[in-house]
């Protein structure tokens, strides 16, 4: 999945968290209805009965009328798909979201399209929001057919295109390496080399704790204690986004220089 920095204006903001609002809102009831399934043996919902609820709630609260009912509709496929991925062993089981995690939403048919505006910039089109900028750090992927709108811990909007990755070849030296997953030395090499995943520097961890600090201490519900999780919140994205990153640099490493590789059969989750 490809991603890009989404920089939608202060008028597309709220739009954009009308559209996640009801997909949480189409999300978890879902989730709740499979969920009656796997207590108590009643059949949840299918696909067709929950349109059908789906227009009956469209015509009952306004708020959700007034939304796009393309990326409501796609919120309902979302979760099939979810739970096909379940089924199938590929992933793990849907559960509920709430605001500030899982925040998104996906554009398909019609409603996809992308424009080039420039070297550095591009933009891509929203129902009931317009054209939305986003910067274009490398060439939008062919073959894309939709993309997902998401929303990160830290307030950042991105813009993510769905398409299969062209696999990387192996280069054929018949090499094997196995990998040793730890805590202290994030992974072993059996060839000698040692992986260590970096993190915050000393500073920016001082910032965190200090930050945290302040949120502890600050009345509740005040405007101090929202400011301080704020900054806390930048924090630990930037610490994630380093995290990610490592994952990504480490993995095509190691696929690019061993025709095999073995981990060991450790339950880590």
């Amino acid at each position: 999945m490809s991603r890009y920095r989404l920089y939608p204006t202060a008028e597309q903001v709220p739009v954009l968290d009308t559209h996640c609002a009801h997909e949480r809102f189409l999300w978890n009831p879902c989730v709740e209805q499979q969920s009656y399934f796997t207590r108590g043996g009643v059949r949840p919902s299918g696909h067709a009965e929950r349109n059908r609820q789906l227009t009956e709630a469209r015509a009952a609260f306004d708020w959700l009328a007034a939304g796009s009912v393309n990326v409501q509709q796609q919120a309902l496929r979302n979760f099939d798909q979810a739970m096909k991925n379940f089924f199938n062993g590929s992933h793990r089981k849907p559960d509920f979201r709430r605001r500030g995690q899982s925040d998104g939403f996906r554009v398909v048919g019609k409603d996809f399209r992308v424009g080039k505006l420039n070297r550095k910039w591009s933009q891509c089109w929203v129902p009931k929001v317009g054209w939305v900028k986003f910067r274009r750090t490398r060439d939008v992927p062919d073959g894309a057919k939709s993309y997902r709108i998401m929303r990160d811990r830290a307030g950042r909007w991105h813009v993510a295109f769905a398409v299969k990755p062209e696999p990387i070849e192996a280069p054929g030296t018949g090499e094997v390496v196995g990998v040793d997953r730890g805590v202290v030395i994030t992974a072993a090499l059996s060839a000698g080399k040692m992986l260590h995943c970096p993190t915050l520097t000393k500073r920016e961890q001082a910032k965190l704790r200090k930050a945290q600090r302040r949120a502890a201490r600050a009345p509740k519900g005040s405007g101090a204690k929202h400011a301080e999780y704020g900054k806390a919140a930048k924090l630990k994205v930037r610490e994630a986004d380093i995290r990610k990153d490592f994952v990504e640099e480490a993995s095509t490493s190691l696929a690019r220089r061993f025709d095999l590789i073995r981990f060991e059969n450790l339950n880590i989750v």
